[in-house]
């Protein structure tokens, strides 16, 4: 039986203690926060009221209150703590570890009195020293997640806490302590033979049940077959079927679970470049995805922690989040190695709705060391993720983390951390695809802007000329709408778009640019200098929906040298003043949001674009194609108009012959001189004989001679 305890929270400080109610899971700080009346987190600078916190030590404190049996023994069980800490019971100090992902499990049955207290002591947040004050450099040398210490969608704000559930239980000698299910498939898929591995001190009943729900197998034996088992597919390609399992101990304690029969690959690109002189060295790195002997095209996005607190992501917040990426026809979400790590929610959801998972253990953009404490710390956490997550077919690679090869880490593919990372998941889940870091070669992370200044392109020609194998990050940033601006800046600084304080806190510049991630240069040039915080939101809305619709589609285009593409990112954990996010903070989709899930349907018409401005007298030229990435043919025809102004041209019918199962066909071009139209956008509108393929792209139109800097957007 679990008994909750009543929580006390204390910060401790030079100057003393100050205690206040603590809710767990949680975080520490929150509690803080709340008890002292601290402001709102997201308005103005709310988030630099923790920084005065920083280096104090905490404790949650409880006067142990539960009921035990004769036969029974009372545990202590905390599913997760962050970060460093020791338990304490009636003084005495039982435990002590460093970390945030692995569960503790603690008998205090022969140390209990009948009056007794436990005490967590959770020290103050590692910090390098040496390094850069207020810069993610300082969590260099340990485990925990460095996007707490500031990222460019994320504030700095260092939190810790009993971020998982906690709980006292009563156990009786038979309590199964944990089971999992193993498998092997037969090479045709036409068999899986099935291992149950069951820590218990007593025999046990298994019952497995097939995804409709009948009873396969009732028995103690823990092996069996499966004949003809249905598989576990991706979102896009098959049913996410699930096989149900239950283990039942002799006083009637149940364990469950679900098993997806699957099996993943990443093989060597189509056309991936390598160095054909002698002696041979490296090529691009596989990246192909072959699930259940079918390459798919990988499509998603990058996935970051859902809340500045992660003790408070709940079970629904995963859910809904994990619904959007489906419903938004993606089969992929990055597990971004910078980020927490997530609520089993999170991966419960993705096993459900076929959601593949690339995940990322803790590091990012550091340069990690082989030092024997710091080794010692990650070879125990990264133990715990993949024992935990290794048992959901949806978790389909592991990641040594976040541009650890890029020059701002310095990381090698001798680094120890990496070296044991690989062996870790060689030795405890050998089948699931393992890299080093992303990106590796053949792979691009960026671009984040809709036009580049520094390069004098913009989406469209910068993707046409990339040869990636896949585009694992890349972004187009907008402004959130005026109703969330109106809760995280004030009404003076709301006025204009500029960099006060408040929006530079939630990252419209100076993020990792100057004028990141509002793109004010941008905006002026493509809608003119002048312009109401509403119509800049338009404006970033437009791009960011165009712009990334065109690079999901330029992607799949490039299929099959190319197979994946996934955007940065889909969520974000507060309310940004502008981002790359496709769904707003909590779990609101942007208008970007839209476009994305139209350009990922499996098979679709799709316009390859040349730019997003055009002038009256140009003449506008666009390649024609019917993509499908879906597991079945498809076949049809289409019609292309120019919709401008109140006219509407017919440019092209295409009778398009069948196109395979994750086959792309380029058809004919559409061609037209752009007229003289009073109008600021114009619309190419593909229009199919199946409803489900058409398509359309809104452009920006200019009908007369005037420098992009004099024009102002029509409303």
């Amino acid at each position: 039986m679990i008994f909750r305890q009543n929580w006390q929270g204390v910060r401790l400080t030079d100057h003393g203690e100050e205690s206040f109610p603590a809710t767990v899971p949680g975080n520490i700080q929150a509690d803080y926060a709340a008890a002292k009346g601290f402001r709102d987190v997201m308005f103005a600078d709310g988030c630099k009221q923790f920084e005065a916190l920083e280096n104090d030590a905490w404790e949650y404190r409880a006067r142990l209150s539960c009921t035990a049996g004769p036969d029974e023994r009372v545990w202590f069980v905390s599913l997760g703590i962050d970060y460093k800490y020791d338990v304490f019971l009636n003084g005495d100090r039982i435990y002590g570890y460093e970390g945030i992902f692995k569960p503790v499990e603690l008998d205090l049955t022969d140390r209990l009195t009948g009056n007794d207290e436990i005490r967590i002591l959770i020290y103050p947040h590692p910090k390098r020293e040496g390094a850069a004050p207020g810069k993610r450099e300082e969590a260099d040398r340990s485990c925990k997640p460095p996007v707490c210490y500031g990222w460019d969608w994320n504030p700095r704000l260092l939190i810790s806490g009993m971020w998982r559930d906690a709980y006292v239980e009563t156990r009786k000698s038979d309590y199964i302590r944990d089971s999992e299910v193993s498998y092997r498939l037969s090479s045709d898929f036409s068999r899986a033979e099935v291992s149950f591995a069951v820590d218990c001190d007593a025999e046990c009943t298994i019952d497995l049940y097939d995804p409709a729900g009948n009873l396969l197998y009732h028995g103690t034996d823990k092996t069996l077959t499966v004949e003809r088992p249905r598989l576990w597919w991706c979102a896009g390609q098959g049913s996410p079927d699930l096989y149900r399992w239950t283990v039942t101990n002799p006083s009637g304690m149940k364990r469950e679970g679900t098993v997806g029969f699957r099996r993943v690959r990443l093989l060597k690109n189509a056309g991936a470049t390598e160095n054909h002189g002698f002696p041979k060295s490296r090529y691009q790195a596989p990246f192909t995805m072959e699930l259940n002997g079918r390459k798919i095209f990988l499509k998603g996005s990058n996935f970051v922690n859902p809340e500045l607190f992660w003790g408070q992501a709940t079970a629904e917040r995963y859910r809904k989040l994990v619904d959007l990426a489906a419903d938004a026809n993606m089969n992929i979400l990055r597990l971004w190695g910078g980020a927490a790590v997530h609520h089993p929610a999170l991966y419960e959801a993705c096993d459900e709705r076929g959601i593949l998972v690339w995940q990322e253990f803790m590091l990012a953009c550091n340069d990690y060391p082989d030092d024997e404490h710091y080794l010692a710390v990650l070879e125990s956490e990264a133990t715990a993720m993949i024992l935990a997550l290794r048992r959901h077919p949806s978790v389909a690679l592991w990641c040594g983390g976040n541009e650890l090869f890029n020059g701002w880490s310095g990381m090698t593919d001798q680094s120890l951390a990496l070296r044991l990372l690989n062996h870790l998941c060689y030795t405890l889940d050998r089948d699931r695809p393992f890299l080093a870091t992303s990106p590796l070669e053949g792979m691009g992370h960026g671009g984040y802007l809709f036009y580049d200044s520094r390069h004098g392109t913009d989406v469209y020609r910068c993707f046409e000329n990339a040869e990636n194998i896949a585009y694992t990050e890349f972004g187009v940033p907008s402004i959130s709408e005026i109703k969330a601006l109106e809760r995280i800046i004030p009404p003076e600084e709301l006025k204009e778009l500029a960099p006060t304080e408040s929006w530079v806190l939630h990252h419209a510049f100076r993020a990792w640019m100057p004028e990141s991630h509002a793109s004010l240069e941008t905006l002026q040039r493509y809608f003119g200098a002048d312009g109401t915080v509403e119509e800049r939101i338009a404006q970033s809305d437009w791009l960011q929906s165009e712009g990334l619709k065109f690079i999901y589609e330029e992607a799949r285009r490039q299929s099959p040298h190319c197979s994946a593409a996934l955007n940065w990112c889909f969520n974000e954990p507060w309310i940004t003043a502008a981002n790359c996010s496709i769904v707003r903070y909590p779990d609101v989709p942007k208008p970007a949001y839209y476009a994305v899930r139209d350009a990922l349907r499996p098979a679709l018409f799709s316009a390859k674009i040349a730019k997003f401005d055009w002038k009256a007298g140009e003449i506008f030229k666009a390649p024609i194609w019917l993509l499908n990435d879906g597991p079945d043919p498809v076949a049809s025809n289409a019609k292309v108009f120019l919709r401008i102004g109140d006219r509407e041209i017919p440019l092209l019918e295409w009778n398009a012959a069948q196109v395979g199962a994750g086959t792309n066909l380029e058809g004919a071009q559409v061609c037209c001189v752009l007229p003289q139209v009073e109008t600021d956008r114009f619309t190419l509108e593909i229009r199919s004989s199946d409803p489900r393929l058409n398509n359309a792209y809104c452009l920006q139109y200019r009908n007369d001679k005037k420098p992009a800097a004099e024009r102002t957007m029509n409303t």
